[in-house]
């Protein structure tokens, strides 16, 4: 056990027994640690000040999401499940370490995940389950919720700072070639969906913001029951999510995943059949029109910020070795042409 978390465990565990603290998730992000005591068992995470400019914020928006949650879900889905925040040893919501370090720790949910759909019925959980958590928090207040990632997935801002160090100096390898063609391609269309938002067409509400398929909490019967990772909630648009979620579900090699790259039209049915069924009263008709694209250019986005992050020397998202984010980049954009071979298939599904 390393130092800081010698210095961090004592401040939640109320039980001074045994304790064991062990990396637990896949993500690129935060320090996450699975702790087990003699009494209980909790996630302590460190969030990182690198990607969230203001780690209290990131506190402050649990907190309330957890609140509204659990009021929410006692009045109309008592069985969804959610984690709770689980304060230290002296009440606070927080720890600040000695090097500046923010932690904070929440109740471990006993679930179910997956990092690969198995099937049709599956991906409808997914989407049903999206779907519910956006109906659960259709009523909150956007004003009470900070913006933890001002600017996360507005895909003129990404294009903008890429465009602002695109001139530093690299090997012109393929892949880069290639990375630097699929950028021109898709520029034209980046702004889609913010001017829709700006039109009136699509409306902002509270979401997720990270629902990629390991979030999803499912029970022993298979059943979609809860979503985790609330790090990244804030005000935004339905198709951030929807958009991401089917990026993740339908793309069956993974974020860095080798072999052909294939975006999955059975899965993709089912996981709007399932969002449609459990929340299609939030969308209107032009809202659905705009599914496709959100498919396309949540996926096109995530390739930019990985070749972005390559080219800014990988700053930002955590990676075994170099060349890590430009392998995801190549794959995020060969998913985006995929996508677009879809189009007409992807604007039916909207449409059920």
């Amino acid at each position: 056990m390393d130092g800081v978390l010698k210095e961090v465990l004592p401040r939640f565990c109320r039980d001074p027994g045994d304790v064991t603290a062990a990396p637990v998730g896949h993500g690129n992000i935060n320090d996450t640690y699975i702790v087990t005591t003699t009494a209980e068992k909790f996630i302590l995470q460190r969030i990182s000040a690198l990607v969230f400019p203001e780690p209290l914020h990131v506190v402050a928006n649990f907190q309330k999401i957890a609140d509204h949650l659990e009021h929410k879900t006692a009045a109309i889905a008592p069985w969804w499940q959610f984690a709770r925040v689980v304060n230290t040893v002296r009440g606070d919501s927080f720890y600040c370490d000695e090097a500046g370090g923010i932690w904070r720790a929440q109740t471990h949910l006993d679930y179910l995940s997956v990092r690969l759909l198995a099937d049709s019925r599956q991906a409808r959980e997914v989407g049903r389950a999206l779907g519910i958590f956006h109906l659960l928090v259709a009523d909150m207040d956007c004003r009470g919720l900070h913006d933890p990632l001002p600017g996360f997935h507005n895909l003129p801002q990404y294009l903008s700072r890429f465009d602002s160090i695109r001139s530093i100096e690299c090997s012109m390898t393929e892949s880069i070639s290639y990375c630097l063609a699929a950028v021109e391609k898709q520029r034209e269309n980046a702004a889609i969906l913010e001017r829709s938002r700006e039109d009136g067409i699509l409306v902002v509400q509270p979401v997720h913001g990270d629902p990629k398929i390991d979030n999803f909490v499912f029970n022993g019967a298979g059943d979609g029951v809860g979503l985790i990772d609330m790090d990244t909630v804030s005000p935004g648009l339905l198709h951030y999510d929807i958009g991401d979620c089917l990026r993740s579900c339908c793309n069956r090699s993974g974020e860095s995943g080798a072999g052909n790259v294939h975006f999955d039209m059975e899965i993709c049915r089912a996981v709007l059949a399932g969002y449609l069924h459990a929340a299609g009263v939030l969308l209107s008709s032009a809202a659905r029109d705009h599914i496709f694209d959100a498919v396309l250019l949540l996926t096109f986005e995530l390739g930019l910020r990985f070749f972005t992050d390559h080219l800014m020397g990988d700053s930002y998202f955590k990676v075994s070795c170099r060349g890590e984010n430009l392998q995801r980049a190549v794959i995020q954009f060969r998913l985006a042409e995929e996508i677009e071979k879809l189009e007409i298939q992807i604007r039916d599904a909207a449409e059920i």
